[in-house]
């Protein structure tokens, strides 16, 4: 437990506890999206790095991921790949 500050010099701070807003969700944190956004960024910086190994570049759009090749031409003409499917390819590879 930290002592009271006593020190008059400088900003003066307030310590506050904040509450939620009647009728609002509960103010305890739900993990469970951050821990898969989380895992879903890693497993993409993953395939990402893999597929530069080969040569190949990963991207994504609102539609989905899409492997281009070096003469820049989507690998098996799809820009609409999950996750699974890219690693499936660079697992064929």
């Amino acid at each position: 437990m930290s002592p009271a500050r006593r020190d008059e010099s400088g900003i003066p701070h307030a310590r506050q506890v904040v509450t939620a807003p009647p009728g609002s969700a509960r103010t305890e944190e739900n993990w469970s999206g951050a821990n898969e956004a989380k895992s879903d960024k890693l497993r993409h910086k993953s395939l990402h790095r893999r597929a530069r190994a080969e040569g190949i570049e990963l991207r994504h759009s609102a539609h989905g991921y899409a492997l281009i090749d070096p003469s820049r031409r989507p690998v098996e003409d799809r820009h609409d790949l999950t996750l699974d499917e890219v690693e499936a390819l660079l697992d064929r590879a």
